[in-house]
């Protein structure tokens, strides 16, 4: 008797649990189709309640609702507390936004360090905007000692990156011919 009460009571809490995580899922992506949608306010409240219960991707996205005051009044601490949840859970964009903040004092005080080492763990996941970051990193010796050739290393991932290199490479492109100098020393090191 006492087993089956206990078999009946893991069941019940292992059903609620996934009831809790099957809601969050389907939470996050009606607000995904509404913010998609351009429908921002009413994404809001479902992505909020689906990251309030954990979802990473929710966390990450209303960090970024707040980031650029899609649907709310722009809001860097909040999008700084979202995107930490994420990244928490390895979500590589969150961790790639998270070392942004870092970097430019976001929602937080300014820790090139921290910086790095969020760019760091959402490379590894092959973010190549975190790729990029990186490389400007060792370029200007932010976080880290200067180091060219580990600069052109991680231009050179970030450019060749299959999703995003075509976006970054334009981006450095363009920096270059509104004469930004850091744009114009990457492709000089990239020999373009």
């Amino acid at each position: 008797m006492i087993r089956m009460r206990h078999f009946l009571l893991w069941m019940t809490l292992f059903l609620s649990l996934s009831a809790s995580a099957q809601s969050a899922a389907q939470l996050y992506e009606q607000g995904k189709a509404l913010y998609d949608a351009k429908k921002y306010e009413a994404a809001l409240p479902k992505l909020k309640s689906a990251a309030e219960k954990g979802h990473k991707k929710a966390q990450y996205r209303l960090g970024y609702c707040y980031d650029k005051g899609k649907g709310v009044k722009e809001d860097d601490e909040k999008a700084f507390y979202w995107y930490a949840k994420a990244a928490a859970q390895n979500h590589a964009k969150a961790q790639y936004q998270l070392g942004r903040c870092y970097k430019k004092g976001e929602g937080t005080k300014v820790d090139l360090a921290k910086a790095v080492a969020y760019f760091q763990k959402a490379a590894k996941q092959d973010n190549a905007d975190a790729m990029y970051a990186l490389g400007k990193c060792y370029l200007k010796g932010q976080g880290v000692a200067a180091d060219e050739q580990k600069a052109k290393s991680w231009f050179q991932k970030a450019v060749r990156d299959k999703k995003d290199g075509k976006d970054i490479l334009k981006k450095i492109r363009t920096d270059a011919a509104e004469g930004d100098e850091d744009a114009v020393k990457i492709l000089s090191l990239l020999g373009m």
